[in-house]
């Protein structure tokens, strides 16, 4: 499509409108221009409008469903009703390794499960009481997370407080995080909040723990091992004779958090949820950080050059010979693929990272991407996704399940990816979907093997006759009443 073209789409997607809707929301879409990279491109991180049925998440789904969740040695309380600790529970599929319930406890959900009495009286004394009980029950946790669900920050409760008393008595970590829904406009402030709570709980009082360094120390940072993608990268960055320090979060612990601010290179993953977190480290304990991307071989490359730009010459010629080794399989991986995918079109809509960062991996693979969007992206992100992706490429924030289902319509892409909440309806359309949250139950997608999967599962869904067979049941309806009226 031209850029005229795409405008023509935008504007028609904008018709149904209501004039003040539509003059905001025309502020959110817009039509990829490299020459226009620096400036902002596309408004994002506002308040989504009132009665449209967005895809994004709270800020308690920012702190405990993503940055805090997968730490997997601490007990993660949400602290009010149970439907949000049972609707965070394990599903962002953040692999570890351990033995859940004695000394790992990613995937079991801890609640307070407040009921109208609570809201009236007060939960602090439950909070309490839960705390000394998961404390008897699994004594060989590490510490404890208080993640606060909406009516806790409506009725006051006082979990600083109670995280204090209790912290002390029971000699551990217990860190009260404010992350209740209705705070911000998305899941965005939540990772802010959780980044200031380790700053503030974990980082601060961890300054003078003694540690045993190295001159290739490193911490992956954003990186939730979604489907075991940090065991990947972290396969990479040992082969060029790094030693990774800490996982921030996937399979992470407490103790590996606390031993971050010794290492020489912060690598940061997924930026817009740690970035925060990095650059305090940057400013507090003189610790650089780079961001990096591991998803195809031409990002692989080019990020583990990146990284071995920071240590010496034994590491650079390690990383060499490294990438010499890769290439041989990944070469293989193309070889087979390619030829099934070429020139196959994609559009995303995912979080605030994975539109750009995929990017680079279905273009290995010859396909192209001709829409992408975020749910909760910042504008750095609008402008480091525009040199990534072509010109006239529909750009969109915060679409709604209107306008993303219109710019399928009308793109007909070979490929949707995006989210959970997405997945039916597109399939039910019959496009080929895959989900790019939680990699639609595969993975890894990170890394060199984590390349091969991609591709076999691109391929898998992609080239599935399924799709041809399809009608969607609402348009098969249509016909069916049409030839009776006929």
């Amino acid at each position: 499509m031209s850029k005229a073209e795409t405008q023509a789409l935008i504007d028609e997607v904008l018709e149904v409108y209501p004039a003040a809707a539509k003059k905001d929301r025309a502020k959110h879409l817009a039509v990829n221009d490299p020459e226009q990279a620096g400036s902002k491109c596309v408004t994002s991180n506002r308040k989504s409008l009132p009665g449209v049925m967005t895809i994004r998440g709270c800020s308690y789904a920012g702190s405990k469903g993503v940055v805090w969740g997968p730490v997997k040695d601490m007990i993660h309380i949400s602290h009010g009703p149970i439907g949000c600790g049972q609707y965070s529970r394990a599903g962002r599929r953040n692999y570890y390794s351990g033995t859940t319930g004695v000394d790992s406890f990613g995937t079991l959900n801890f609640t307070t499960d407040f009921q109208e009495r609570d809201i009236v009286f007060g939960g602090d004394k439950k909070l309490a009481a839960a705390i000394d009980e998961l404390e008897q029950l699994f004594p060989l946790s590490k510490g404890i997370s208080v993640q606060s669900e909406c009516p806790v920050g409506l009725i006051g409760d006082d979990i600083e407080a109670v995280a204090k008393t209790k912290g002390a008595e029971i000699g551990k970590t217990i860190v009260p995080v404010r992350c209740e829904g209705f705070r911000g406009v998305s899941q965005s402030l939540g990772h802010h909040i959780a980044n200031d709570t380790i700053r503030d709980h974990v980082l601060e009082k961890s300054a003078d723990k003694p540690f045993e360094s190295t001159p290739y120390d490193v911490a992956i940072i954003g990186d939730y091992n979604i489907g075991g993608d940090a065991w990947s990268s972290r396969i990479i960055l040992e082969d060029m004779g790094l030693r990774v320090v800490a996982q921030w979060s996937g399979d992470g612990t407490l103790a590996e958090m606390e031993n971050t601010p010794h290492v020489k290179l912060n690598l940061v993953h997924c930026y817009r949820s740690m970035n925060y977190i990095v650059r305090y480290m940057e400013e507090k304990n003189g610790i650089p950080w780079v961001e990096y991307n591991l998803f195809g071989p031409t990002k692989i490359e080019e990020s583990m050059r990146k990284i071995a730009s920071f240590f010496d010459d034994k590491i650079k010629a390690q990383t060499e010979e490294v990438i010499k080794r890769y290439k041989a399989q990944w070469d293989q991986v193309i070889a087979k693929y390619r030829p099934r995918l070429e020139g196959k079109t994609v559009m995303l809509y995912v979080g605030g990272l994975r539109p750009r960062h995929i990017i680079g991996a279905y273009e290995d693979l010859g396909m192209e991407i001709v829409g992408a969007g975020y749910e909760f992206a910042h504008n750095d992100d609008y402008v480091k996704t525009v040199p990534e992706v072509k010109e006239a490429t529909l750009l969109f924030d915060d679409a709604s399940a209107y306008e993303l289902e219109a710019f399928v319509k009308k793109l007909k892409p070979d490929l949707v990816g995006s989210g959970v909440k997405e997945k039916y309806v597109f399939q039910k359309m019959g496009f080929p979907f895959r989900q790019m949250h939680s990699w639609d139950y595969s993975g890894p997608y990170h890394g060199v093997d984590g390349f091969a999967i991609f591709a076999r599962d691109m391929d898998l869904t992609i080239n599935n006759p399924c799709w041809h067979k399809m009608k969607a049941p609402w348009v098969k309806a249509e016909a069916d009443t049409l030839k009776k009226s006929a």
